[in-house]
């Protein structure tokens, strides 16, 4: 569908953040699915670029995305004006689960997955938790619309300069002193290593959660089988397949997330 742009503008350092009309994907989207983007089709940018879903207002039929700029792309993402009309697909791939009305949603994002995971707090009856970590506090956004929506908000960063010195993973053992007798359904979002991490700390200590594990895409809709990554499938050979991230994914239970030996 055609979307048109309604502001972008700079969260903070290189993130920034567009929100675009796109009524039907606002109605329909949920917290880990991805929109796919072709902002101009006659010069390089050929193949779409797929983003996370940050936030919808089903009302005003608008949809946000926070976005990095790391590379052409988004730096011509970034330059693009109000009232600037583009090609857009979504929402796409499968997203994270409901918590259910007695569980505790614990967010634990690496950088900009916290843009990814904000969705949940709309659907949440409990206050949730959200684990940010980042590189340094110029990495850590979008924390105060967490803590708005009554999440209760921790940071660790690798350099010490905002909350916890460390990987965002050490904040789990003090969330699981804070929530005793609590049901906990953890969420992950973020870079590969620090999912990988989260999974087996996860299964170490017989926890249930939900990863959103992608990888490049082309396509967006599964049919060029570029974006394949491992999971879980106790009937094979090796005791692991290749699933589309785009299409079965990016969201996957813990228990089909493939941890490695």
């Amino acid at each position: 569908m055609k979307a048109v742009i309604i502001s972008n503008s700079r969260l903070q350092g290189d993130y920034f953040e567009v929100v675009f009309t796109a009524p039907e994907i606002a109605e329909k989207a949920v917290a880990g699915q991805f929109v796919h983007i072709r902002i101009d089709e006659r010069n390089d940018y050929i193949l779409r670029r797929p983003f996370s879903i940050h936030s919808t207002d089903p009302e005003k039929g608008t949809v946000s995305v926070a976005y990095k700029v790391v590379g052409k792309g988004t730096l011509a993402m970034s330059k693009l004006a109000s009232g600037y009309e583009f090609d857009v697909m979504g929402p796409l791939g499968i997203g994270f689960s409901t918590p259910a009305d007695d569980v505790v949603p614990v967010a634990v994002a690496g950088g900009y997955g916290s843009a990814a995971l904000y969705l949940l707090s709309r659907v949440s009856r409990q206050k949730g938790v959200l684990l940010a970590g980042a590189r340094s506090k110029n990495d850590v956004i979008l924390t105060d619309r967490y803590e708005k929506a009554g999440f209760d908000v921790r940071v660790a960063t690798d350099d010490g300069s905002m909350g916890t010195k460390g990987v965002v993973t050490s904040l789990i053992p003090q969330v699981l002193e804070d929530c005793k007798g609590k049901k906990l359904l953890f969420y992950g979002c973020g870079p590969h290593p620090m999912l990988m991490a989260l999974g087996k700390l996860l299964k170490e200590k017989g926890l249930d959660g939900e990863l959103s594990i992608d990888h490049k895409m082309c396509c967006g809709v599964g049919a060029c089988f570029a974006c394949v990554i491992k999971v879980n499938d106790p009937g094979s050979a090796d005791g692991w397949r290749y699933a589309r991230s785009c299409s079965e994914g990016p969201v996957f239970p813990l228990d089909d997330v493939y941890l490695g030996e």
